[in-house]
């Protein structure tokens, strides 16, 4: 293929910063960390959730099960232990 100075110095710029987003994208995939859920749920537990969700509604189940959940924690005792949330970890709305 032939190319003027214009259309190599397109080509060049457009190979730069495709060069530039495959960096950037390298440098986001090694900064990735596992996401291991905080609870882990037998098989059987699971597809009770998901035929829940699927009946009642993710929301619904989603606010019940933290209900119980939080009620469950209610009873030990962790007032002496203190940890550290991420900003969008922190305590949702105890509805």
């Amino acid at each position: 293929m032939k190319a003027n100075e214009n259309d190599y110095n397109k080509y060049s710029e457009a190979i730069d910063r495709i060069q530039e987003g495959n960096e950037t994208m390298i440098e986001l995939f090694n900064e990735l960390e596992g996401d291991d859920p905080m609870i882990k749920f037998d098989n059987g537990v699971m597809e009770t959730i998901e035929r829940a969700k699927k009946k009642y509604g993710d929301d619904m189940v989603d606010k019940k099960l933290n209900n119980v959940v939080r009620e469950m924690l209610s009873w030990l005792d962790l007032e002496d232990v203190d940890i550290d949330l991420e900003e969008g970890e922190k305590e949702d709305d105890q509805s």
